[in-house]
């Protein structure tokens, strides 16, 4: 195996450690769309944490030895459009990804407040569609991610 083959085995994996993350956090989307009380949803939100370490790892990973190998490559370059397709699609998904995180994030504050929080506005926020569709909206940009890495339009 040379240099380039590590580097797409790397990449591949740090791909697939976001995919990992985003089908953990889909169980816990839905998950927390059924449950029936407060401390049900704060072992939900104990689980969590890891999804986001394995997103922060792999995207910052995705990004920087997609770039080494598009440098390193003798057939592309940085600067073709489904590589900045791929760059923009990234960043979007992380954006969406951060805003959704935000929001379950506020859900759990309120969960975890002093004195029990509310439970019926907690039970409610998770029931409301907002996360799930930033959720939806995550997983999608991430699905289009993929395609273009495989398609490679334009290449």
């Amino acid at each position: 195996m040379d240099f380039t083959d590590w580097m797409l085995a790397l990449h591949l994996i740090a791909a697939f450690a976001v995919a990992a993350a985003l089908v953990l956090y889909s169980v816990l989307v839905f998950s927390g769309r059924r449950m029936q009380t407060l401390e049900e949803t704060r072992t939900l939100f104990r689980i969590a944490p890891v999804g986001g370490v394995l997103v922060a790892a792999g995207m910052v990973l995705v990004f920087v030895l997609g770039v080494i190998l598009a440098l390193d490559s003798d057939t592309f370059d940085l600067w073709d459009g489904w590589i900045i397709a791929a760059i923009v699609l990234l960043i979007a998904t992380g954006g969406v990804g951060q805003r959704t995180g935000a929001y379950y994030m506020d859900v759990q504050k309120l969960a975890e407040e002093p004195g029990g929080g509310n439970e019926a506005e907690v039970l409610a926020r998770l029931r409301a569609p907002t996360g799930a569709v930033l959720h939806f909206a995550t997983v999608a940009l991430f699905v289009l991610i993929v395609l273009d890495m495989i398609y490679k339009p334009g290449a």
